[in-house]
């Protein structure tokens, strides 16, 4: 038989030529697709993304050689073009999606039920129906959560440490972006009472309902902000630590970014470490593991992050077992 006439036989593959020459062929290229809810510009996006590509690498995955990425970023201020975008994905059948973001990732599961979805960024995954169970996520979506309902008593407690006076506080959140919020509103509303201070629902959906709300609760005496994970939140960050510095309002954020740019304190996951930490899903799920036979779990870092300069300003002095407490103390 001739060689060509072998290769015919076996099916073109590979697998009819010499050790040396099999060598030589390029790896197959996969093609995985990603869907963030937050601006491509936003310096926060890069650090996740890179996080989640770095993951990847680790696991032998590298754009270019042997994987091709499809990028699509619905920010919160163009929310509406998530269902576009997903669809847009969808569309190019990758063989798995990481995705950030609760709006992101409900705009995909409304156009797909079998191609798999890994998550990061998400609040209440089974109160949302993306999954059934952390343990057994039944279907096409799994990935890694942000933290239960229960860290609105770790805002609340650190709010009242660095500030006993305070007596209100204002909960920013929009509902569009953050459907999820009653989950975290509910156990703060209930735990307020304890640490004597009135929470304050302050749905907001754009700029100028940011500025309106906090511009009249500051009106009030004894005034504070929580912020809870909302993309919207991320996006508006720079406005929200404004503000509060112009009423001079203690406030407690849920991530890191928020005292890197200025905000007071914050106590929640690090999103940089659950982006690295959704590659895994996508590894396994290219190698032929299916969503629903992979547990979705919680994150497990957290931190506390204090910025000094901030609180100088507000005229607060910051309590010592706060300064322990602290993972990271910016000055």
């Amino acid at each position: 038989m001739r060689r060509r006439d072998f290769i015919s036989f076996v099916g073109g593959s590979a697998l009819a030529l010499p050790l040396a020459a099999r060598a030589q062929q390029p790896e197959r290229m996969r093609r995985i697709a990603v869907l963030m809810g937050l601006a491509e510009d936003d310096p926060e996006t890069k650090e996740r993304l890179g996080a989640f590509l770095r993951g990847l690498e680790k696991r032998g995955w590298s754009e270019g050689r042997n994987l091709q990425i499809d990028y699509r970023f619905a920010p919160a201020s163009s929310a509406d073009q998530a269902q576009a975008l997903a669809q847009e994905l969808v569309a190019k059948q990758p063989e798995a999606i990481f995705a950030f973001g609760t709006p992101v990732i409900t705009a995909l599961q409304q156009q797909t039920r079998t191609i798999p979805i890994v998550f990061a960024g998400v609040a209440d995954p089974v109160g949302s129906g993306f999954i059934v169970s952390l343990a057994r996520p039944g279907g096409s979506i799994t990935g890694v959560m942000n933290y239960e309902a229960s860290v609105t008593g770790k805002w609340l407690a650190m709010l009242k440490e660095i500030s006993p006076a305070l007596m209100r506080a204002a909960f920013v959140v929009n509902p569009k972006t953050a459907p999820y919020y009653n989950y975290y509103l509910r156990t703060a509303q209930s735990l307020s009472r304890s640490v004597g201070i009135e929470l304050v629902p302050t749905l907001v959906e754009n700029t100028g309902e940011i500025e309106r709300a906090i511009e009249s609760f500051a009106v009030g005496p004894k005034g504070s902000l929580i912020v809870p994970p909302d993309i919207s939140n991320v996006t508006h960050r720079d406005l929200i630590i404004a503000l509060a510095a112009r009423h001079r309002l203690p406030a407690v954020y849920n991530n890191r970014v928020f005292v890197a740019s200025g905000g007071l304190m914050s106590y929640g996951v690090d999103f940089v470490d659950i982006c690295r930490q959704a590659a895994p899903y996508v590894d396994r799920i290219l190698r032929g593991d299916k969503p629903a036979d992979l547990p979705a779990q919680a994150a497990t870092k957290f931190e506390t992050i204090l910025n000094l300069t901030t609180a100088k300003a507000l005229g607060l002095a910051v309590p010592p077992g706060l300064l322990v407490a602290a993972d990271e103390v910016i000055e």
